[in-house]
């Protein structure tokens, strides 16, 4: 009778040390592991006027999560490119004299259109769609 009494404490205090423990564990655990968060899906951005954009240059605007350079050219065309080199994911930058984007991390050059001219960079820069409507510039996303 002792031993059945004996199990059965050792039993209940065993399943008592489980919960406590996973009561321990699982926050810690939650806590570490963060919960996925939907993305919000951005088809379309207003930039601003056209007078704000002086010809021969350009602005870094934020496209949901991804970095856009929108570039006005010396005879005043608008082109749109995503800013992350295709190399590894560095910010690039407009070069005013040569009309050519640059990635400074590794001398990767690309075109005004974000053809791949020169360097590391594999491909060519993702294009957006740019559009003038009642004098104010909007970035529309050619995956649409």
């Amino acid at each position: 009778m002792g031993t059945n009494r004996r199990k059965f404490l050792n039993s209940l205090l065993g399943i008592g040390s489980l919960g406590a423990l996973s009561a321990i564990v699982y926050p810690i655990i939650s806590f570490l592991i963060p919960p996925k968060i939907a993305e919000v899906k951005i088809n379309s951005l207003k930039v601003g006027p056209v007078a704000d954009f002086k010809n021969n240059s350009s602005k870094i605007v934020k496209f949901g999560r991804t970095p856009v350079i929108l570039v006005r050219t010396k005879n005043g065309d608008f082109n749109a490119l995503e800013a992350t080199c295709t190399h590894l994911d560095c910010i690039v930058q407009f070069k005013k004299d040569t009309q050519q984007i640059l990635c400074a991390c590794h001398n990767g050059i690309y075109d005004i259109h974000g053809r791949n001219v020169s360097g590391p960079p594999p491909k060519p820069l993702k294009q957006f769609v740019v559009n003038i409507i009642d004098d104010e510039i909007r970035i529309t996303s050619q995956d649409v």
